[in-house]
Order: C-alpha cells, then structure tokens, then sequence
C-alpha cells in the first residue's frame, strides 16, 4: 500500500501545470479595463492619493493574481508586473514625489536651539555637583 500512494503521489508531483503565458496574456487586459471602469468613477485629479482608489486598486491586483493563478502562472512573475507597470504608467505616471528641499533655520533660531540644551546640561550638572557637596543637609 505505501508503495503505490508513493508511486501516487509521485504522478501528482509529475503532472504539475506549466504556466500558459498567452492565456494569462489574453486575461489580464479584462482586469485593466475593469480597473479603467472603476477609475472613471474618481476624479482625475485625485488619482494621486491613494485614500481615493485603494478598493479599485485592490480589486485589480486580485483579478491579475487571480487570472495569473488560472494559467497556472505564480505571481507576480515579468509578464503580469509589466502588464501592471503598464497601467500604472497610464494612471499614475503623473504622481512623482516632489522632493522636500531641506534648509537650515535662521541664524537666530539655530543659536537658540543649540544654546538651549547646552545651558540647561551645565545647569544640571552645577545642581549635581552642589547638591552632592551638600549631602549632610540634605
């Protein structure tokens, strides 16, 4: 008996499915127009937040993986990542990050905040010492 559920499970490993690329190909264009669909429904303007489309966008990123599972494809894997870098250039290609361009403080307002936890240190420290001078007072 252990012989032949070996030799059972040996021919299920061997009839594993080799991804169809073309029939994942020929799908996943339907998840970008449904995707398209549920985008009309947000104004342009705010395709850039997130917050506005998440549940479209988690609906289209199920249908891909979905539609790569059924082609016995894993995912992600190149074809479907370009598929989706596609829609997002259609998209979003308009969303860069503006960089924050860094600049230090007025001289004024650097000074104070150097010169603040430097004085209250030496003042801690004086206290320390006085008081550790003083110990058969206190």
């Amino acid at each position: 008996v252990n012989g032949l559920m070996t030799l059972g499970f040996a021919g299920a490993r061997q009839q594993t499915n080799l991804c169809n690329e073309s029939l994942m190909l020929e799908k996943l264009p339907a998840c970008g127009k449904s995707f398209e669909e549920m985008m009309k429904k947000v104004d342009s303007k705010k395709w850039c937040n997130l917050t506005e489309f998440i549940m479209y966008y988690d609906n289209f990123t199920q249908c891909t993986e979905h539609e790569a599972n059924n082609a016995s494809c894993f995912w992600p894997n190149p074809l479907a990542e370009g598929f989706i870098t596609g829609i997002h250039k259609q998209f979003f290609s308009n969303c860069t990050s503006e960089k924050v361009h860094w600049e230090d403080p007025p001289d004024e307002i650097l000074i104070t905040l150097i010169l603040i936890p430097v004085m209250l240190t030496c003042a801690m420290i004086t206290l320390v010492v006085w008081c550790s001078k003083r110990s058969d007072i206190l």
